[in-house]
């Protein structure tokens, strides 16, 4: 907060840009702003909204630009087998369901488990990570 009040959405995205350690620039926070709108989107989706308003923009840049952002802990990204990953802004810890009709990928509110003891000696281990499989409603559709 700045001076009692809350931040508005772009001056809050400028600063999770400074704090992340990150230039500051329209295509940033275009692509922050899609990605912080929810949803679970792939590259050539990010670009296409994030383009609506900038008015050009590559996915190149954009997957540099998530490049940047999932080192800085800004967005997550979840891969989803035979298909482009999806990206989302980082948040509250949540699991994934994918529906293994068309690839839709929904959070889900489930904790992961927690990290087991026995048959991971030596390892380092830093989480764990469930995803629900199945079918969407629109591919459970006849």
């Amino acid at each position: 907060m700045a001076g009692g009040t809350a931040l508005s959405g772009r001056e809050a995205a400028v600063q999770q840009l400074r704090d992340a350690g990150l230039r500051v620039t329209s295509p940033r926070l275009e692509v922050l702003h899609v990605l912080t709108a929810g949803g679970h989107l792939d590259v050539e989706a990010i670009t296409a909204a994030a383009r609506e308003r900038l008015g050009t923009l590559t996915s190149q840049a954009v997957y540099e630009m998530l490049r940047h952002f999932l080192e800085a802990g800004l967005a997550r990204r979840f891969d989803r087998p035979g298909r482009p990953a999806v990206f989302e802004a980082a948040g509250e810890p949540h699991q994934h369901a994918l529906c293994e009709g068309c690839g839709r990928v929904a959070a889900v509110g489930a904790q992961a488990p927690p990290v087991p003891r026995e048959g991971v000696d030596g390892w380092r281990l830093d989480g764990a990570e469930v995803v629900f499989r199945g079918l969407c409603p629109d591919c459970r559709e006849p």
